[in-house]
């Protein structure tokens, strides 16, 4: 009796799990803990805070798992009007940090609101493209484009171009898979080649100087320049094979900065070498492409967009985090996903999986 009440147990908590999602995903985490540790071993709180996040990360997953696209769609209005008036509270009640407001003190905690919108964003487009879906026209568009516009300006605002850049990537591959006409998508990128020098003038002083580090790190190397230059060092001394676990001398040298969050990667390059990296980049395009799968074969447009825009949003994530640390994109906030030490990042991405899994798993379920 016990072992069939266990086996009926096991049946429910894996019934609506995407066996592959969860496999490449525990893998890259594990990996990530792994790398942590590593990179803050005198400081094991770190290495149990992590392993905590990560614990909440799969139990959020699997929650959003259990609910139906259809519920899922309830949320969009929501999430979207709370993550706005958020963003707007930050302007009067944020916490300024190193000369940006961007989080929320709840007392107990604090928050970072632009995460949520990462979430709400695609779901609220998906959401209106799903209820116009009989009759899009290019009305619909325009509007979803000033949905998209509204969050992308006040994370922007705060400032915190990365994360906006971010979130406009994630409403974009929406307006995308919605079936946006070739020549708007050309003509939007030939506009935005044409302001680009206005935009330049716009941008924060130290916006502008991580774009002309780029181009020469060695221009500051004691400032702007010192990630690039130090993270660098570290992906080229890894050789093939790397110098192994917990043997990394940038890393533990402390020459590479926020080596535990968004320079994680050169943490792992420096002691896996390129065959540790090619396998985790590996994972990845796994990843990527079983939720690009996910989407070809989701049975509504809603699950369809939404399902391609997630995928692609941890594309552009992985894409520009790896390009940051090896010094071919500035250097923006963008964490390695589930790799980089952090909470709040790691939640929002398994809800993202969660997603994913809703979609796979509840098609799977009434094709039955």
């Amino acid at each position: 009796m016990l072992q069939q009440f266990l086996h009926r147990v096991w049946l429910r908590l894996v019934q609506r799990v995407d066996g592959p999602l969860l496999m490449i995903a525990s893998l890259i985490m594990a990996a990530g803990l792994a790398t942590v540790y590593s990179a803050t071993y005198d400081a094991s709180n770190r290495l149990l805070a992590q392993a905590l996040n990560m614990a909440v990360g799969l139990c959020v997953m699997w929650t959003v798992a259990q609910l139906p696209p259809q519920k899922l769609m309830r949320f969009a209005i929501p999430l979207y009007v709370l993550g706005v008036l958020l963003l707007i509270l930050v302007f009067f009640f944020g916490i300024k940090v190193n000369g940006a407001r961007r989080w929320l003190s709840l007392g107990f905690t604090r928050i970072q609101p632009s995460e949520l919108l990462k979430i709400a964003v695609p779901l609220m487009l998906a959401w209106y493209f799903h209820k116009h879906e009989a009759g899009l026209k290019v009305r619909h568009y325009v509007v979803a484009c000033l949905l998209l516009l509204v969050p992308f300006a006040l994370i922007a605002k705060q400032p915190d171009l990365g994360t906006a850049i971010l979130v406009g990537a994630a409403g974009f591959y929406v307006l995308f898979f919605a079936g946006l006409p070739w020549k708007v998508i050309v003509g939007m990128f030939t506009v935005a080649a044409a302001v680009a020098p206005f935009a330049w003038t716009m941008l924060h002083d130290y916006q502008r100087k991580r774009i002309l580090t780029l181009i020469d790190p060695t221009s500051d190397p004691l400032g702007a320049g010192y990630h690039i230059i130090q993270a660098t060092i570290a992906i080229g001394s890894g050789g093939t094979f790397g110098k192994g676990w917990l043997a990394g001398t940038q890393t533990h040298l402390e020459f590479i900065p926020e080596r535990h969050t968004d320079f994680i990667f050169a943490v792992f390059s420096e002691e896996r070498g390129l065959i540790g990296n090619a396998i985790l980049v590996l994972l990845y395009l796994l990843l990527i492409a079983r939720g690009l799968m996910i989407a070809a074969n989701a049975s509504t447009l809603f699950a369809r967009v939404m399902a391609g825009s997630i995928t692609l949003s941890v594309f552009t994530y992985v894409f520009v985090n790896i390009g940051m640390v090896s010094g071919i994109l500035p250097v923006v906030g963008v964490p390695l996903p589930f790799m980089s030490y952090g909470g709040t990042a790691l939640v929002t991405l398994s809800i993202s999986l969660g997603i994913l899994m809703s979609i796979q798993t509840h098609r799977m379920l009434v094709m039955k």
